[in-house]
């Protein structure tokens, strides 16, 4: 039985300036089938899915969809096609409900009628399987219903190709086991979906096949069934990668951290963080998991003296003066200077850390400028520190003088992790640290976090990604809705009794330990 094609693309290129974007690509995606697209960052996977999904438009080759030429310009064109992409940030609008997001710039010639447009988001939910209430609002929603909104936008309006990327970024085992059920069943239903996906054992899981990008060129479609991780890597990379994960055991470990019972209320009179406390040792890496909005974000901020608590201490052991500090009376620089740090990238990585119009070099001086004593600024060092990150952590720059701005996100985190790090600090923060990393990038910031704790370096490390927590991490702090609902032992864990605890609210007390 022959394949029906449901999308081609032809000689595909796409440049920004003199820079290619994507080379001469031909793409072929077949009808209920899921095409996985991998690469290492800045190879130009987005880019090409934009091209598809009407956002951008192809410099040169032909769009084909099936077998007649596509011209799309917009995303009304591509929906037009029956395309549709579903976005890692989602594009909702809060205080409506789902079925008012889903029908918001629909025009198909009909009268508004919210009572028939519930009723048909119901039957495609029902036909999918998901789970999703038509009234309800959307700040009302957790992070994975929200998919589930944008997801049913692109199928209300019959789309038969489906663009997602990094669909499980934010969502729990069982959340993206349920996400890949509802998949599976469009897959069933003749539907034609691409995935844009870091996570290699995703890509083994649900694809059929997988597309491998490198330096914006298409390297090779393979069958999923008769490849591996490594061989996709190897092709990913251009060279054979390790991935292997290091968890040497803790050497001569010592509170250095202390949080007890702290409490965070925002602006808005919520309580974001409520009675949390654990120990963050020298020489562990101790991971934080949970849900997008559990706390993790404000923990840190708070600990960094971003954000202010409204009870609780948080003792730091300093090891120069052998005495008990309490952050809480402390401003962000003092802290910094005793050697806590903070490295954190949020989804605007630019919005914390790193100046965009700034380059390299002048964002490595940001730490350090206020200890100047002259009137004219050593760079010297701060170039010297920027050649050596842009070199270990092969930073993809046309040189250090470049605007931050400019570099892929995932470069922006190796120059932003890299800062942090060289500042041989005695307590590292990283969250997200590999947040849109391409698999070779993420492996060289597990072994700069490991590198860390040989050093004596308590790590606090939040992540995604729960199988890479179980193997890099000591401990496992769980957060849910503001409380620690648990703190397990890495080494014996599982990723299906850490997504359990980040969706419960009772406490399980880390055996043998109860301050954690």
């Amino acid at each position: 039985m022959n394949k029906q094609v449901a999308l081609e693309m032809k000689q595909v290129s796409k440049y920004f300036g003199s820079l290619a974007a994507n080379k001469n690509v031909d793409l072929t995606v077949y009808r209920g089938e899921i095409l996985a697209i991998l690469g290492e960052n800045g190879c130009g996977k987005t880019t090409l899915m934009n091209m598809i999904a009407g956002i951008y438009y192809p410099d040169h080759g032909s769009i084909f969809v099936d077998g007649e030429e596509a011209i799309i310009r917009s995303p009304k064109d591509a929906f037009h096609h029956g395309i549709g992409m579903i976005h890692q940030h989602f594009k909702l609008v809060d205080i409506f409900t789902a079925a008012e997001n889903i029908v918001l710039g629909v025009n198909d010639g009909k009268s508004y009628n919210i009572k028939e447009v519930n009723r048909r988001v119901g039957e495609i939910a029902d036909k999918y399987g998901f789970h999703v209430d038509p009234k309800k609002k959307i700040y009302e929603m957790s992070v994975s219903e929200k998919q589930t909104v944008e997801i049913l936008k692109v199928l209300y309006r019959g789309a038969d190709i489906l663009i997602l990327d990094e669909p499980s970024a934010v969502l729990t085992p069982q959340e993206t086991d349920r996400l890949f059920e509802i998949l599976s069943r469009m897959r069933e239903d003749g539907k034609s979906i691409l995935i844009i996906t870091h996570k290699l054992h995703e890509v083994m899981s649900i694809s059929d096949r997988v597309a491998v990008l490198r330096k914006g060129e298409h390297i090779a479609t393979v069958e999923t069934a008769s490849t591996s991780p490594a061989e996709l890597t190897e092709m990913m990379v251009g060279k054979k990668v390790e991935l292997n994960i290091d968890r040497p055991e803790p050497k001569n470990v010592t509170d250095r951290l202390e949080v007890k019972g702290l409490s965070l209320t925002n602006p808005e009179g919520i309580k974001v963080l409520d009675n949390i406390s654990f120990v963050a040792r020298s020489g562990e890496i101790l991971g934080i998991a949970g849900i997008a909005g559990s706390g993790q974000k404000e923990l840190l901020e708070s600990i960094a003296g971003l954000s202010h608590p409204t009870t609780g201490e948080i003792i730091y052991n300093n090891p120069k003066t052998g005495t008990a500090e309490n952050l809480r009376d402390k401003d962000p620089v003092a802290i910094r200077e005793l050697g806590v740090r903070l490295s954190f990238v949020p989804e605007d990585r630019l919005g914390m850390g790193l100046v965009g119009n700034m380059d390299i070099v002048d964002n490595m001086m940001l730490r350090s400028y206020r200890k100047g004593h002259s009137m004219f600024v050593d760079r010297k060092k701060p170039r010297d520190l920027a050649n050596r990150i842009v070199a270990e952590l092969e930073v993809s720059t046309p040189n250090t003088h470049t605007p931050v701005r400019r570099l892929s996100g995932g470069n922006v985190q190796k120059v932003l992790v890299g800062r942090e790090i060289a500042a041989s600090p005695t307590v590292l923060m990283a969250a997200y640290p590999v947040r849109g990393l391409d698999i070779n990038s993420s492996y060289t910031i597990y072994s700069l976090l490991t590198k860390q704790k040989e050093n004596g370096v308590a790590v606090v490390f939040v992540g995604e990604d729960l199988d890479v927590l179980v193997e890099i991490c000591d401990r496992i702090l769980v957060l849910c809705a503001g409380r620690v609902t648990g703190i397990l032992d890495g080494r014996t864990t599982t990723k299906e009794e850490i997504g359990l605890l980040m969706t419960k609210t009772e406490v399980k007390e880390e055996s043998g330990n109860e301050n954690g």
